[in-house]
């Protein structure tokens, strides 16, 4: 297993494409997270099924969010990506996000070459979706823990932008 900070930038940030790995995919109940230390991935527990994730689930290699963790992404995409496969993606805002009151910022992208539907530029352009992630990020750890996950806002792409180069110093430092 290659070690993804090693061989993998973050991407084209200021032109708002980033690289993405897959932690996991789209329906999947396993809490599947990248082992920096290891350099692989580590299944960190099974979720409900009623809390499967509703879309692809990733990190932006090279960064690192305030929570001592790669940056994460949502990954809006029309199939179930496999773990461990990185893309192109292009960045359409930010889930701003609290877990346990540590930031835990989420980045929306979608496929930057999707030649089957490219309307998406925007969280503007998908409310039901936004609203469905909101939901299962607030209420994902009720069953065991309630109230410990908490939506703060949202952001648009130049605001996610920003997050990104923040978690990217972060890593150098």
């Amino acid at each position: 297993m290659p070690d993804f900070n090693k061989v993998l930038t973050p991407g084209d940030v200021d032109g708002g494409v980033v690289n993405t790995v897959v932690e996991i995919p789209e329906g999947s109940r396993l809490k599947v997270e990248w082992d920096r230390e290891h350099a692989a991935f580590m299944l960190d527990r099974v979720e409900p099924q009623i809390f499967a994730k509703p879309c692809n689930y990733g990190f932006i290699p090279r960064t690192l969010d305030e929570d001592g963790d790669e940056l994460d992404t949502l990954i809006l995409c029309p199939e179930p990506l496999a773990t461990g496969v990185w893309l192109k993606a292009r960045v359409i805002g930010v889930m701003k996000f609290e877990d346990d009151g540590e930031v835990d910022d989420k980045i929306v992208v979608v496929p930057d070459d999707n030649r089957d539907d490219d309307r998406i530029t925007s969280l503007e352009d998908i409310p039901q979706k936004v609203k469905q992630l909101e939901h299962h990020f607030t209420h994902y750890k009720d069953l065991k823990k309630p109230g410990s996950t908490k939506v703060v806002g949202w952001g648009d792409a130049e605001e996610a932008k920003a997050i990104i180069r923040q978690c990217m110093e972060r890593f150098e430092a």
